[in-house]
């Protein structure tokens, strides 16, 4: 999977897709703030015939890494759903947050959490786990944690989304950003290029259209450039924002490239 895309609503995927002029999309199969299963979708031959490559996002409510287990079981429950109906329509991954500690204990005690989750799923789809803004006890927000996270679950082989906003946001340094998290990770399946309305180590994850937020427009390009992996833009407004942000990475990439 290569090019440049965004993150369009579910009704009718490939529209959106044609109007951004996509060659990739990502999208939700449920609602993205309950634990509600996933709907069979009548358009699911369909979208597995596209030849426009689908990224799917679980929702946001996952979190398998907590240590109370109402949040951890329902959390690998409906990650295996999503996983399930990813599968349904030919999706090429799903991608889900990395999840935090909720209460007491040490953050060590999580990437164990996490195996157990990916170890559990039956299936077929890739899952790739992305980096997040949140605070001390988050399990992906800085590349030093995300690094322990894949000594403990790096042999099965899940994928990783880099997302610029989340590490800005988050308080990585913008410096060899992508070379840290290759270290860390070995790949990078898939970058999400966000700009973030909020300053550096914020904590807040609000994003913002390509040049239009916080974020020096040269480290955006430069995550693109050197990342080397599929782009999916998560940012405000409709078709002709994501047009102009599109445009902004494939810009990036050409020069970059040298072309």
């Amino acid at each position: 999977m290569t090019g440049v895309g965004a993150h369009v609503g579910s009704g009718d995927p490939l529209a959106e897709a044609a109007a951004r002029q996509a060659d990739l999309i990502q999208i939700f199969l449920s609602d993205p703030q309950s634990w509600k299963k996933p709907l069979p979708r009548a358009d699911a031959a369909e979208l597995r015939k596209s030849p426009v490559p689908i990224v799917v996002h679980a929702p946001y409510l996952v979190n398998v890494a907590a240590e109370a287990s109402r949040i951890r079981i329902p959390s690998r429950r409906i990650l295996a759903e999503s996983c399930e109906a990813a599968a349904e329509i030919g999706a090429a991954a799903v991608v889900v947050h990395g999840g935090h500690l909720t209460g007491e204990g040490d953050l060590a005690d999580t990437y164990p959490r996490w195996r157990k989750a990916l170890q559990s799923l039956d299936t077929s789809v890739p899952v790739w786990i992305e980096n997040t803004a949140s605070g001390d006890n988050a399990v992906c927000r800085r590349v030093d944690s995300i690094a322990r996270l894949w000594e403990e679950i790096g042999d099965l082989a899940p994928g990783f989304v880099l997302d610029t906003c989340h590490a800005w946001a988050g308080g990585e340094p913008g410096d060899e950003l992508v070379g840290r998290v290759l270290a860390a990770t070995g790949r990078i399946d898939l970058v999400h290029c966000n700009d973030s309305r909020d300053d550096f180590d914020s904590r807040r994850d609000r994003h913002a259209n390509l040049g239009q937020g916080r974020m020096p427009v040269d480290l955006l390009a430069e995550v693109v450039a050197n990342a080397g992996a599929p782009v999916v833009v998560e940012t405000p407004g409709g078709v002709a924002d994501h047009l102009a942000d599109i445009a902004f990475v494939r810009n990036s990439i050409a020069v970059a490239a040298g072309t």
